[in-house]
């Protein structure tokens, strides 16, 4: 008898350790697990935050948008000065069929601002619509102007319009150079 309850203590024996050997298995499928949701996660944080740097990058176009608007009006006060292209003011006089905002040379933009605080880079350029450098009323010229300059009410239902002069559109494209390589381009065409 004695020998059969030797061999049932070395069975229990071997139980135990294949029991450890699964145990350290599971461990390690776990850990490998755990790091592994933890790289998920950290990745879905950073692309979330890229998410975040770009549509900054796109909100602050806005600082250059505002600039080029205000730059077209103080120069209409000068007449005929619109008629040209304005390299330093990165203004041209004739719309750009070729006009590719990711290929442009934005080393010649006019600069919005250096920085804003938060790392972004805000520079635009004008474009005035026509095809021509020269007066919008030459008769060989082909500006995009609007159809009715008349008719606009005053409000209120009182009617009685205003008459706007002929002027042609301008489309000022703005680029903002962000943080971690965003970039983010808007256009705007005004009157």
């Amino acid at each position: 008898m004695r020998t059969s309850g030797a061999r049932g203590q070395s069975r229990t024996g071997k139980q135990r350790g294949v029991v450890l050997i699964i145990a350290l298995v599971v461990l390690v499928v776990m850990t490998i697990s755990g790091l592994l949701m933890f790289r998920t996660t950290s990745t879905g944080v950073e692309i979330a935050g890229n998410v975040g740097f770009k549509q900054n990058a796109t909100s602050l176009a806005d600082l250059g948008t505002e600039a080029g608007f205000k730059w077209v009006y103080d120069q209409r006060t000068t007449p005929n000065v619109l008629n040209a292209d304005i390299p330093d003011a990165a203004y041209f006089a004739t719309w750009d069929d070729a006009f590719n905002p990711m290929t442009f040379d934005w080393s010649t933009a006019k600069e919005a601002t250096a920085d804003d605080g938060t790392g972004n880079r805000v520079r635009y350029v004008i474009h005035r619509l026509c095809a021509l450098p020269g007066p919008p009323s030459d008769t060989t010229q082909k500006c995009v102007i609007p159809q009715s300059t008349t008719g606009l009410g005053t409000g209120g239902g009182i009617g009685g319009g205003f008459s706007r002069p002929k002027s042609p559109y301008y489309r000022i494209t703005a680029r903002v150079d962000g943080v971690r390589g965003a970039v983010s381009y808007t256009q705007v065409i005004m009157l």
